[in-house]
């Protein structure tokens, strides 16, 4: 793997297959319920619930917004029916617009706001937990180990869940899992994969508007979080002063977050949380 020399992706692949079915024997539980957004992290969550559980114990629920593209919501319903696993398209537009109505004074002062962006976030975090409740099914949160260590995700919505799958997994490594995933066909479809991430929370979101490249950003975590580098020995390497105190300054800012989201699967490395233990 690119960061965990010790451990070979389909070690890796297989590890996370167990662990999700020994948290699941734990539980007590057989279902589980994630959101589709048409992205690389949600559709490898998907891929490896289905593999770990089988595609009748998982279902997704794709809640498309006004931001949402077609393209995403296709390639949503593209992936399940690879996969085999069932799901719901539940439009949150008119939600969105009945708590932007409520909050009207709290953004009468501003043509846009982050805030905003969270609303449609912790809708989709609660429709989850309302088909869990239902339904009895855990929900699957989808955050990666890069999103999760620079705080960049909403806590009460897409940080929401029972168990974080793929936590201790940096973006660029979802990435090779997918394509190991795919070695013999295309269960990710590839649409999936060659996409620029994005959150989709606001016309034409991309990550990189608020993160640097992965390419760049990964390396440096990973240092930081795993090689347990300080700030200035990361410089004295020959890493970027600018890119170093910027990714840092995203890390601090991003503490309070990490304090407050659900157990993590540790893969190798160092996990930013311990793991859940199976009683």
């Amino acid at each position: 793997m690119l960061f965990f020399p010790e451990i070979e992706i389909g070690q890796a692949y297989d590890l996370l297959l167990g662990k999700i079915r020994n948290y699941f024997e734990s539980a007590h539980m057989e279902k589980a319920v994630l959101g589709l957004s048409g992205g690389m992290d949600s559709a490898l969550v998907a891929a490896l619930a289905v593999d770990a559980l089988g595609a009748d114990n998982v279902h997704g629920i794709l809640m498309p917004s006004a931001f949402s593209t077609l393209h995403s919501v296709k390639d949503s319903v593209d992936l399940s029916e690879r996969l085999g696993m069932s799901y719901d398209i539940v439009p949150i537009g008119d939600i969105y617009d009945q708590y932007v109505k409520q909050l009207d004074s709290y953004f009468a002062d501003v043509e846009w706001h982050v805030a905003l962006e969270n609303i449609q976030a912790r809708i989709r975090g609660t429709l989850l937990m309302a088909y869990s409740n239902r339904y009895g099914a855990l929900v699957l949160n989808t955050s990666n180990k890069s999103e999760l260590s620079v705080g960049y995700g909403t806590l009460y919505g897409d940080l929401a869940g029972a168990v974080m799958v793929i936590g201790d997994l940096y973006k660029l490594q979802v990435y090779e899992m997918a394509d190991y995933i795919n070695r013999e066909c295309e269960r990710i479809p590839s649409s999936i994969i060659h996409k620029a991430p994005s959150a989709e929370l606001r016309p034409g979101q991309k990550d990189s508007d608020s993160l640097p490249p992965y390419e760049e950003l990964d390396p440096v975590l990973h240092k930081l979080n795993d090689g347990g580098l300080s700030q200035e020995e990361l410089v004295a390497s020959g890493v970027d002063r600018a890119l170093v105190e910027r990714v840092v300054r995203l890390r601090n800012g991003a503490a309070f977050k990490v304090m407050q989201v659900p157990p993590v699967f540790t893969v190798a490395g160092k996990p930013l949380l311990p793991e859940f233990k199976c009683l």
